[in-house]
């Protein structure tokens, strides 16, 4: 048998220190850990709570949910197999709370369904889903008579509206884009948004406005709208951000984010 051939040197290698000391903290959510259940589709939702949730010491987590494109009472309601998969392929992380980020989904599947799927992977962690979080958000504002904006289509619309007026919201006055396509809503501009709702929100029918859809965009424009209307404004990324930051135990006052980020729960 030959010898084994002698280990190659390289010689490039000036210094390889092994073993460096190091210290650990609480990471990179020391103050709040957030996992968020995307849908596959959403296009919008990570860029507005990054824009909403503060600088430091929070921890945001997401993982994609898987969804059709096309949104019908059916697709969505076959979203509530997919949860506690989605939940596991959050990362090893001790989470505050878990946001279930679909509006419509919430409200057919049932925000407390919802909540038990994902209790059957983690049990004690807090859950909200927009239609919860609005619904703490005009607590909050101390509102009760809301325009509702959508981008849906009107079999949706008036489904989500009764959904919600059962909910105990009082909706007057309503608007919709009325578009099927989850792609094309994300891409309906801010100024489209804040001209839609600067037309429905100009009711005196309403004392403030709700826009829902987490692929709509509101959180760049929320102040600007709300000094215009002269009333409170609200989304489902932007109650749904605010939410999950109180119920983490985050109660800051966040100034130029809205009304709403100016309330505890």
């Amino acid at each position: 048998m030959s010898p084994a051939a002698a280990p190659q040197v390289d010689r490039s290698l000036i210094l390889n220190k092994e073993r460096i000391a190091f210290e650990a903290d609480k990471g990179v959510g020391r103050r709040a850990s957030l996992g968020l259940l995307v849908l596959r589709t959403d296009q919008t939702i990570e860029d507005e709570f990054r824009f909403a949730l503060p600088d430091d010491g929070i921890a945001l987590y997401g993982a994609r949910l898987f969804n059709d494109v096309a949104i019908t009472p059916e697709t969505l309601a076959k979203m509530s197999d997919q949860v506690p998969g989605t939940v596991r392929l959050l990362p090893d992380v001790d989470f505050d709370v878990i946001g279930f980020a679909c509006t419509s989904g919430a409200l057919v599947i049932g925000e407390d369904r919802i909540a038990a799927r994902v209790h059957e992977v983690l049990p004690d962690v807090e859950v909200t889903d927009p239609v919860t979080a609005v619904r703490a958000a005009l607590g909050a504002l101390g509102i009760s008579r809301i325009a509702l904006l959508t981008p849906y289509m009107a079999s949706i619309n008036h489904r989500m509206r009764d959904s919600l007026m059962a909910r105990g919201m009082d909706i007057p006055v309503m608007g919709s884009f009325n578009e099927p396509d989850d792609n094309t809503v994300a891409r309906i501009t801010e100024a489209s948004v804040e001209r839609a709702l600067l037309d429905i929100g100009s009711s005196d029918d309403c004392d403030g406005v709700f826009v829902s859809c987490t692929s709509l965009r509101l959180a760049r424009v929320v102040e600007r709208v709300e000094r215009k209307l002269g009333k409170p404004v609200t989304s489902s990324n932007h109650a749904l951000a605010w939410h999950m930051l109180r119920l983490a135990g985050v109660t800051d006052d966040i100034p130029g984010k809205g009304e709403l980020f100016r309330r505890g729960l």
